[in-house]
């Protein structure tokens, strides 16, 4: 009697969870809308919406993709156009602060709606909503700051009292924790650092810092390092440099994420480390938490998707998957 109640029990229990059958799709009737970032073709962008078509396609999920120029004005416009449709899930990106979201995520919960978040932190908000589903897939951004500054000081041979630029992000509160590690890394080596920060004209253009480069590198030519965490701006460290006359390895380039121009300046010398966010996961992973917290309420994932620094020795092996848009 006791196994056969047992038996019962199990039974009951597999009919609450209710998993899908094989004929039905985890994110079956699921709709998200996803913030991306810069635009739909941009290098630093792509590998991101790569990984989230690839995540609706494979749980059923109805995917809403929102490109914004990294304008955070943008961000919370597309929020609120996103909120209105009343979806299941939206993602959202951190470059406009926790103070900027809090309300309307509020709101966005009390209409059931689950938010999650990529590529730059709200630890507020995580905190607040991590049992209802809000995770972060991203890079931790100081530890990915420093770690690119360090691996500067390692590889390129700088030494103490020689002059570095960071330009970054410093205004931007959680967001621009990479600028200060990398700011930090190369100051804790001994150099003398310039800092410049990236105006929001640059951030939706980067084309823009070109001559801001050239323009820094003409009036300072015993410059030894130039850093920043900007993607955009870490592609044109190549043609800044070779414009001031510079040659391969003359100034120690540090940036991060792998924008075809960075591939070139990896190839050619004048990129010497830039980190890997490993994007496509920051497209993946928001949309499989959106299914499991909507299916199975699992609490929000805290998951660093930095996979360390890629050299000129080590950017052969990935160039396959970069062409097809996963890293």
């Amino acid at each position: 009697m006791s196994r056969n109640l047992n038996l019962i029990a199990a039974a009951g229990l597999a009919a609450l969870v209710a998993v899908p059958s094989q004929a039905e799709m985890l994110g079956e009737g699921v709709t998200m809308y996803f913030q991306m970032g810069g635009t739909p073709s941009g290098g630093a962008t792509l590998p991101r919406a790569n990984g989230a078509r690839a995540a609706a396609e494979a749980f059923g999920v109805d995917l809403k993709e929102q490109y914004s120029s990294w304008q955070p004005e943008q961000m919370l416009n597309q929020f609120r156009e996103a909120a209105a449709a009343s979806p299941d899930c939206i993602e959202i990106m951190g470059h406009p602060g926790n103070d900027a979201f809090i309300d309307l995520v509020a709101d966005a919960r009390g209409q059931g709606i689950l938010v999650t978040s990529g590529n730059a932190p709200l630890t507020t908000l995580f905190g607040s909503y991590q049992d209802q589903g809000f995770g972060y897939a991203g890079v931790e951004l100081y530890a990915g700051g420093y770690l690119t500054g360090k691996k500067m000081v390692e590889i390129g041979g700088l030494k103490a009292g020689e002059k570095a630029l960071v330009y970054g992000l410093l205004s931007e509160g959680e967001r621009g924790l990479s600028t200060k590690g990398i700011k930090e890394a190369l100051e804790e080596a001994g150099l003398e650092v310039d800092y410049l920060e990236i105006s929001q004209e640059v951030n939706a253009d980067f084309s823009l810092a070109l001559p801001i480069l050239t323009a820094y590198l003409a009036r300072n030519p015993d410059v030894r390092a130039i850093g920043t965490q900007h993607g955009g701006v870490t592609g044109l460290f190549g043609k800044a440099l070779a414009d001031a006359g510079k040659q391969p390895g003359d100034v120690v380039a540090g940036g991060i994420d792998l924008v075809p121009a960075t591939i070139d300046g990896l190839k050619d010398g004048y990129v010497t480390v830039t980190l890997d966010q490993q994007l496509y996961l920051q497209g993946f992973l928001p949309v499989m938490q959106c299914v499991l917290s909507r299916k199975y309420g699992f609490a929000g994932l805290s998951i660093n998707t930095g996979a360390g620094v890629v050299t000129p020795d080590t950017i052969d092996k990935l160039v396959p998957l970069i062409e097809a848009g996963i890293r």
